[in-house]
């Protein structure tokens, strides 16, 4: 019961706006038996996130994507099919591809200066197979990168000048998803068209916070988010957002992902934490929308 409610509180909400109202949609394993978007449409949803996968192993230069083994929704053939049955339905697409590092994540990734460049090479030739995608099919909007905590620092350069490349090929929007925690460090956010968060704000570890509690919690972060968005004159896209259907599902989303089949099912605070976030962020000006993670 809850978890309809807040999906039909959320995304009912873009009558009364041009909010991007975002799902991201898991890659299947296999092709679609039938056309799921007329289902998808029904929650008022009027963008996709795709999310096509690499695979960097720590430690390593190569990437490795569109292989036979992965699964077919993130093969080249399934997200083409997903972006023509959106489109279909009426949706723009966001297409995020992402890097996986098994025991790992992005923002831990480094490497010496001969490797980071052997690597940028193979993950310039990883966006730019997605990019032809995007650009074959009218992808509305592109995710140049999700999360490269110590790339983003230690290799400004290399982000400037992908992101110069994938401008002159590419006409639609671009952003970059960095983490809630350091998206303030990001230097490049001159040359992209939002400020892309993933939105894991730690609001209240409480088991079921009150409004109240939750409105508190998110008032120093969008003074903080709003205060960042008029310096950089940049409107602020959440590329990730979403709380787990558990107990404490607006504190630290991370750590309860670890320990997420130990928990208790907690579908009310679920639609509180998401009716809070509408609510907090819905009339201002800065926030663009987002897209629910997965």
């Amino acid at each position: 019961k809850y978890a309809l409610s807040f999906l039909g509180l959320v995304l009912s909400l873009h009558i009364f706006g041009q909010h991007i109202n975002g799902l991201t949609i898991v890659a299947t394993p296999d092709a679609f038996p039938s056309d799921p978007y007329p289902r998808i449409a029904q929650t008022n949803a009027n963008w996709v996130c795709l999310v096509p996968y690499g695979f960097t192993r720590p430690g390593q230069t190569d990437i490795h994507y569109n292989m036979d083994r992965q699964w077919g929704g993130e093969r080249k053939a399934g997200l083409v099919e997903n972006i023509k049955l959106a489109k279909k339905n009426g949706f723009k697409v966001f297409l995020k591809p992402q890097i996986y590092i098994p025991g790992s994540w992005p923002g831990s990734l480094d490497f010496d200066d001969n490797d980071w460049t052997i690597w940028e090479s193979n993950y310039e030739a990883f966006i730019e197979f997605y990019i032809n995608i995007a650009i074959e099919f009218d992808v509305e909007m592109f995710c140049i990168g999700t999360e490269f905590k110590k790339s983003e620092q230690k290799r400004s350069f290399f982000w400037h000048k992908l992101i110069e490349k994938t401008r002159c090929l590419y006409a639609g929007k671009l952003t970059y998803s960095s983490n809630w925690d350091s998206y303030s460090d990001v230097p490049f956010w001159e040359d992209l068209d939002y400020v892309g968060i993933s939105s894991y704000f730690p609001l209240s570890d409480k088991k079921n916070p009150s409004s109240r509690t939750l409105k508190k919690s998110w008032a120093s972060v969008i003074a903080e988010l709003k205060d960042f968005a008029e310096t950089k004159n940049k409107k602020i896209l959440f590329t990730e957002y979403g709380y787990l259907s558990v107990d404490g599902c607006a504190g630290k989303t991370w750590l309860l992902e670890k320990k997420v089949k130990q928990l208790t099912i907690n579908q009310l605070a679920q639609a509180q934490a998401f009716e809070a976030l509408y609510k907090n962020l819905w009339d201002q000006s800065f926030w663009v929308g987002g897209f629910i993670w997965k």
